[in-house]
């Protein structure tokens, strides 16, 4: 016998009420998951979404990469980033982790 046929066999719950308990127990676990796991990224991806379209000329940033730097042109899709002298590099707005205008520095 395979599990299927064990959990077909097993006997019916007495009195009407059980089959309501296992939808609620299924709905509060679905509205436990949304509220935990799937509505927080979601709105982490959209400030993440929201701060890439924001990403100006004169910033200061770290890529994901750990390279710091200071965006030069901004363009559709990418940015163009001067991490030294003269030293620019092209590289997609998803690369850019953090905005470092606001922060201040260390002496």
């Amino acid at each position: 016998m395979n599990l299927l046929n064990v959990l077909l066999m097993s006997p019916q719950q007495g009195g009407s009420g059980g089959g309501w308990s296992q939808i609620v127990m299924l709905l509060a676990i679905v509205v436990i998951f949304y509220f935990f796991m799937i509505r927080p990224q979601t709105q982490k991806a959209k400030k993440e979404k929201q701060f890439r379209e924001s990403l100006q000329k004169g910033q200061k940033v770290i890529t994901i990469g750990g390279i710091h730097g200071k965006i030069i042109e901004v363009k559709e899709t990418t940015v163009i980033v001067e991490i030294s002298n003269d030293v620019r590099v092209e590289m997609e707005k998803s690369a850019v982790a953090v905005d470092l205008s606001n922060a201040t520095e260390k002496k």
